[in-house]
């Protein structure tokens, strides 16, 4: 049987943009049970009651007589510090995580070794612990009572209930959004600019800096914002290995969590508001990073 005989017995559908099929596209399209704003209409409105229902409510919570919940949060007894070191600590893990994130993506990418594919699977291992596991972990290796621990405290070196300790835990926490954040960009670069450098004589360091690196930026620009705004927010593991002193290792969310505890809603609410705008702010200067890297490239 011809195709022709085929569709006039009706079992070969007539091509869409014909006269003819227009009509039959258009049944189709009605034919389906929500079309394209119902779908829409879901999608958002899922995203709206588990994301801007709750940040609205946090919003009111915080700031709903103005900014005087913001003062009486900031006048508690070390909130000031606590503010300050979370941001610090957040800084440092960008910086951190940006230059040895950016070293093991490159690793991972270009170099074929015995065990690689496990190595990639322990990147993503911060992903799959939860973050209280991650601080016993820790506490377990650096505290006082373990060898690597002790060894440290003998040399003026304190890991557990102190700043170094919770860089460490947020380093550890936020690994993996900047290596998987690089490494796709890694995979596209084209290997001949480094060939053409390699041939007019220059170095690998040189190579990596003047050929891979300009391309390499946004990507780990955008990684270690990611790992910043993770930072900001980080609790589970902290809250383990920093002791929580008033004025030395406080975070800003660990004193949320006591706000909370000591029965003062608003001020914990103005403190989470002020994180969440922070965090919030930082993802959007990220999707404008990878925005542009998509133009780009």
């Amino acid at each position: 049987m011809s195709a022709r005989a085929v569709e006039r017995a009706g079992t070969l559908p007539r091509p869409s943009g014909g006269p003819e099929g227009a009509p039959r596209t258009a049944r189709v399209r009605a034919a389906l049970p929500l079309g394209r704003w119902g779908l829409r209409g879901i999608a958002l409105t899922y995203l709206g009651a588990l994301v801007l229902l709750p940040l609205a409510a946090l919003i009111a919570r915080g700031f709903g007589h103005g900014l005087a919940d913001v003062k009486d949060a900031f006048g508690e007894l070390g909130a000031r510090q606590a503010i300050e070191l979370t941001l610090m600590m957040a800084a440092f893990t960008a910086v951190v995580n940006g230059v040895f994130g950016t070293m093991i993506a490159y690793v991972l990418t270009r170099y074929r070794f015995a065990g690689r594919g496990f190595i990639s699977a322990v990147v993503d291992m911060p992903f799959a612990v939860p973050t209280l596991v991650t601080g016993v972990m820790l506490r377990a290796l650096y505290g006082p009572a373990s060898p690597v621990g002790g060894f440290l405290h003998r040399h003026g070196i304190d890991v557990i209930f102190a700043p170094l300790g919770i860089l460490i835990a947020l380093v550890f926490v936020t690994l993996p959004l900047v290596v998987r954040t690089v490494q796709p960009v890694v995979l596209e670069l084209d290997r001949a600019e480094e060939e053409a450098a390699h041939v007019l004589g220059a170095g690998r360091w040189t190579t990596f800096r003047k050929v891979v690196l300009p391309h390499l930026r946004p990507a780990i620009a955008a990684g270690s914002l990611l790992a910043f705004a993770r930072a900001l927010g980080e609790f589970g593991a902290v809250v383990i290995v920093s002791g929580n002193l008033l004025g030395k290792t406080l975070t800003a969310p660990v004193l949320i969590f006591q706000l909370i505890s000591q029965f003062k809603p608003e001020e914990a609410a103005a403190v989470a508001a002020l994180l969440f705008g922070l965090s919030f702010l930082i993802v959007l200067v990220t999707e404008r990073l990878v925005s542009h890297r998509g133009e780009a490239a």
